[in-house]
């Protein structure tokens, strides 16, 4: 056995052979040497070298020959390109200046949702607190007695035509059930006649009795239809038009309280520069709180009056429609009752009108 000083390291290149160590080791090193020297030809190329626009590239495979696609580099056009190498990443560096006003515009944006956000965050924890306070009986409240009169009447009026609208529709389904049960009758009596000779002028009768009935019921059931669909209108789009605007009222209200009350709690306070500045501020504020308040209190007023005088002028119409029509159909009294639907310019629709021709089904 060899002893471990006599041991020798033989290095073995990758075929095994020992013959071409030389060689290689050799161009280990004039590799380096030719690396070393590109390295300062690159750095001095970069510092006082050719703009890249006025290069070229040549394209060749390797190890083949020097000719190639020449490809001049100003032909490639681009954004230029910066590298930065704290992130190791390539950044774009536009060369005009519509990004930069891009964003400026979507700052300004930002800046101005971020006010909306935050004035709309300070009103709601005004008014919270000025809610609070009246619950509680600790917060002052304007009130005007003759406008809170008209609003509870408005709102007692509106619930009160709500159950009338109620029942108009209850007497309308079940009359129109009445009617189609009458029309049936009509036809089975008409029926019977044919078929029972001993029973025919009785049976006859009844039929025509039965079937001018009908007739008669349509016509009031267009009448009653009619009265329906005005008090429809007056109850929930009218009248809902003046609550809606008077819901904003007591919002404006409410509002107009916290302010005031905010005011109110400044100028009891210190009166240095800041709070003189908070002072003016919670001034103007209080200005256009007020202005609002006054301005929807007056739109309140006018629709208010407005609506009681078209009130009147349509129930005082459908409720003459609606008398006449109902005396003139329990009378029997057929011209009465078709004199009042061309008085109040009433059309009704045919029979079967509202079903879907043949073609249409089809």
């Amino acid at each position: 056995m060899m002893s471990k000083a006599a041991t020798v390291e033989i290095p073995i290149n990758s075929n095994g052979d020992m013959s071409t160590l030389a060689e290689d080791d050799t161009l280990e090193q004039a590799t380096k040497r030719q690396w070393h020297l590109d390295e300062k030809d690159l750095q001095q190329v970069m510092v006082s070298g050719p703009n890249l626009n006025e290069t070229s590239i040549v394209s060749g495979g390797y190890g083949g020959s020097a000719q190639g696609v020449v490809i001049p580099t100003g032909s490639i056009k681009g954004p230029a390109v910066r590298y930065n190498p704290d992130f190791n990443k390539r950044i774009l560096v536009a060369g005009s200046g519509s990004s930069a006003a891009a964003d400026e515009a979507a700052r300004g944006v930002a800046v101005e949702k971020l006010e909306s956000v935050k004035k709309w965050g300070l009103n709601t924890y005004k008014c919270t607190k000025q809610m609070i306070s009246e619950r509680f009986g600790r917060g002052l409240r304007t009130v005007d007695l003759e406008l809170e009169a008209q609003i509870e009447l408005l709102r007692d009026t509106k619930r009160k035509y709500e159950g009338l609208l109620r029942l108009a529709r209850a007497l309308t389904d079940h009359f129109y059930n009445m009617v189609q049960t009458q029309q049936a009758l009509g036809d089975t009596f008409a029926d019977l006649s044919q078929k029972s000779p001993e029973l025919r002028d009785e049976f006859g009768y009844n039929a025509e009795t039965q079937k001018l009935l009908c007739k008669n019921g349509e016509t009031l059931l267009g009448a009653i239809n009619f009265f329906v669909c005005s008090i429809n209108t007056l109850v929930n789009k009218t009248m809902e038009d003046t609550l809606m605007t008077i819901k904003m009222f007591e919002n404006a209200r409410l509002e107009f309280d916290a302010y005031r009350s905010d005011l109110e709690e400044l100028s009891l306070g210190p009166r240095d520069a800041a709070a003189v500045a908070r002072i003016d501020a919670a001034q103007q504020q209080y200005q256009v709180q007020k202005d609002k308040y006054e301005r929807l209190r007056s739109d309140v007023c006018v629709k208010l009056k407005f609506l009681e005088e078209n009130k009147v002028k349509v129930m005082h119409k459908q409720l003459l429609l609606f008398h006449n029509a109902i005396s003139a159909y329990f009378a029997g009294n057929q011209q009465q009752l078709q004199q009042t639907l061309e008085h109040f310019n009433i059309k009704l629709k045919p029979p079967g009108a509202d079903k879907p021709s043949w073609l249409e089904e089809s």
